[in-house]
Formats: C-alpha cells, structure tokens, sequence
C-alpha cells in the first residue's frame, strides 16, 4: 500500500466517508482541462442532512494540472459525525464568477478511538432498542394511555416487528456494503472454479 500521507499517492476522486480526525485528502484529475489550475480554484462545500448550519469547506490547491483536496486532522477532529450532501464550486479567480459542477454525498463517521463511542449505524441502534421493547413488553399491555389531557399511544407489537425487520434488512444491507469494500465475501459474491 502507498503512503496516503503524499500528495503523489492521493486516490482520484472524494472520498465516500470521511472519519473524525483523519487526514483526508484526494485530486481531481478529470477537470484541470477544462479550468487550469492557474486561473481557476475548486472547492467542495457540504452540509451536514437535515437542514442545519453545519457547513465544511475544503478548497484545494494545484498539483500541476490537477486539483489537491487536503483536510488535516486538526480540521477533521472539529467534524461532526453524519451523512453530508455536497457541491464540487469552480470558482474563475478573474472575477469570483462561480459554477457548480458535482453535487454527491459523503459519510462523517465517528472515530473508534474516542471514548464513549458507539460504532453501531443507525439501523443496527434502531434494532437493538426494538428488540428491547419486545423483549420487555408485558402480554396484556396497554397501546393507549390518557392523563389529565396528555395522551401516549404506544406501537403495536405487530408494528414493531414490521419495523424491526426493516432496520434488520437495512443493517444487513450495510453490513454487506462494508464487507463488500474490504474486499470480504458475501452471500452475493459469485464463486468460480475452473477445472
């Protein structure tokens, strides 16, 4: 494996996920053609699903007739952890004249190596706390309660099974695409043998 710390070794293309405190950084080879480096500055700008204000920026630099996207861990460290929609902004230096060339989406995942923690997607957390409320949910239990005017309706044991089963597909469907990009096998894999 090449040293990801050199700019020379940088992979083509944004990453798909991104871990808190990494140093991160990729080229683009595909567009210096088009805007050169020398005129023109490229810049990923994404925000962070769900409408807030959380907003990363990483502007790059030039790499010959490439583009060098760069983020230091320092930068990283101060992410926050979740699913980001992204814009690729060509910026004309003559004038700040902008285009949008690339939307996408990237991953801020959490760092292991910070205390408390918890490596578990969203689904497999979803199933986890379903199945606890089934495991704990007494025979004759009531799905509707009303106190002086406040109400709770509870899910019915039938619903939390249907829901149940769709975090587990979307787990396993993760589970697979993980398996799947360290080069693991799956169930899906095709086996060959010659003869």
């Amino acid at each position: 494996m090449a040293n990801l710390f050199e700019a020379t070794n940088a992979p083509v293309g944004e990453p798909a996920e991104i871990v808190i405190g990494d140093f991160v950084q990729w080229k683009r080879t595909d567009i210096g053609a088009d805007y050169p480096p020398a005129s023109h500055t490229a810049k990923y700008v994404a925000r962070l699903r769900g409408g807030t204000s959380t907003e990363i920026a990483i502007t790059s630099s030039a790499s010959g007739s490439d583009y060098l996207f760069s983020a230091a861990s320092s930068a990283t460290a101060n992410y926050i952890a979740g699913r980001y929609h992204w814009q690729l902004e060509m910026l004309q230096n003559s004038d700040n004249s902008r285009l949008i060339l690339e939307r996408g989406e990237w991953e801020i995942i959490v760092d292991l190596d910070t205390a408390g923690t918890d490596p578990r997607t969203h689904a497999e957390i979803m199933v986890d706390k379903i199945e606890s409320l089934l495991s704990g949910r007494a025979d004759a239990d009531v799905s509707n309660y009303s106190i002086q005017g406040r109400s709770l309706v509870k899910l019915s044991i039938d619903d939390l099974l249907q829901w149940r089963d769709y975090y587990r597909r979307e787990a396993a469907m993760q589970k697979r695409k993980r398996d799947i990009k360290n080069g693991k096998r799956t169930k899906s894999s095709v086996m060959m043998r010659f003869v």
